[in-house]
């Protein structure tokens, strides 16, 4: 595959930087307006690389769907007069040929596309033998698998250089986001693969500006390697997506508010305190799993009561008695709704299994 080139190089190592900015409009719509925009995130001394939808896969026809490739000479002059990086998503193999020809530093594959094994195999495929960077969003739906299969995918092309892009999942009913965070899937994939960079996209999680914030510092406290935020120099003008978007000058005074953690402290007495508070965390884990296995002992014999009796698994009024009481019981010990409620319908579905190995046995 050859060696890489300096501009390769200096692109391969600022992917390992953290936490990484990405940062551009959701659209390129005119040269002046990718021009202007790519000049003041420069100005702003916070964004390592430059991002544009150049082609805009829209859930229903008729939206604006990208400017298409007369937009990547826009993008590739803003490289040359700001020395910023830059970053399409790509969907197609033409679509691969088209930005590598524009000298494009990064490559995404966007959730919709993730989705689709055809689809990213066909990108994987245009990819083989080329060195440029390339980061996976999730795909739309919560389906950690898929995920990994276009990883997997683009890895096989002989990509090195790899990232994740963690973007929120469709819900159908969700109200608070565009996107819902499901917080667990991005950390069990940082959980699977440690090294491969895990960066945040507030834009598409949250759909909105005045949330953005909070979302980002959320996931730079989760230890996330970097952000990818959406910014125009006319927001609320913007072809698509105007109400996620902030300018460039909002952005900077934003990445100054986060509170940038660290992973780790090399302080002995932090550790040290730390590994206190591990162990009683780890005697509270084992005595909540041998109550919860007292439990399901209880519960198999009233599967055997239920059995000799022909009575059903499922008691509905009973179930809403317990999920009612345990809601009321863990606001007063500070536990969410939320929370007690997962947890609950976790520890019904054990119960139900456990009833229905006593009656089929």
């Amino acid at each position: 595959m050859g060696t890489l080139t300096e501009q390769q190089q200096k692109v391969s190592t600022l992917l390992k930087k953290a936490p990484l900015i990405i940062s551009g409009p959701c659209s390129a719509e005119t040269e002046e307006q990718v021009m202007q925009t790519a000049i003041r995130l420069a100005a702003t001394g916070k964004v390592d690389i430059m991002r544009a939808g150049i082609w805009k896969p829209r859930t229903r026809p008729g939206s604006f769907e990208g400017i298409g490739t007369k937009g990547l000479p826009w993008m590739q002059q803003a490289k040359k007069e700001t020395g910023l990086p830059i970053a399409v998503e790509v969907a197609t193999a033409k679509q691969v040929e088209d930005a590598l020809h524009f000298d494009v530093d990064v490559l995404w594959v966007g959730a919709r596309t993730t989705v689709n094994p055809f689809s990213v195999q066909e990108i994987a495929d245009a990819l083989r033998g080329v060195k440029v960077p390339v980061l996976i969003k999730n795909p739309l739906n919560p389906d950690l698998e898929l995920w990994v299969g276009g990883m997997e995918r683009i890895a096989k092309a002989g990509i090195e250089d790899l990232g994740l892009i963690h973007r929120g999942f469709s819900s159908y009913g969700n109200t608070d986001f565009r996107n819902a965070p499901m917080w667990h899937l991005a950390i069990e994939m940082k959980r699977r693969y440690p090294g491969i960079p895990m960066i945040n996209d507030p834009s598409h999680i949250c759909g909105r500006r005045d949330i953005l914030q909070e979302v980002a510092q959320q996931a730079m406290d989760l230890d996330f390697d970097g952000l990818i935020i959406e910014s125009h120099i006319d927001p609320d003008n913007a072809w698509s997506d105007a109400k996620q978007q902030i300018t460039p000058e909002v952005l900077k005074e934003m990445l100054e508010a986060i509170r940038w953690r660290k992973e780790d402290n090399n302080s002995e007495d932090f550790h040290s305190a730390l590994e206190k508070f591990r162990q009683q965390i780890n005697q509270l884990d084992d005595e909540l799993l041998q109550v919860l296995s007292s439990r399901m002992k209880v519960a198999q014999k009233i599967g055997e009561y239920k059995k000799n009796n022909d009575i059903t698994i499922l008691q509905t009024s009973r179930w809403t008695e317990i999920l009612e009481r345990a809601i009321a019981k863990g606001e007063k010990l500070g536990l969410t709704d939320e929370f007690v409620t997962k947890y609950m319908d976790a520890v019904h579905m054990e119960s139900i299994n456990h009833q229905n190995k006593v009656m089929n046995s």
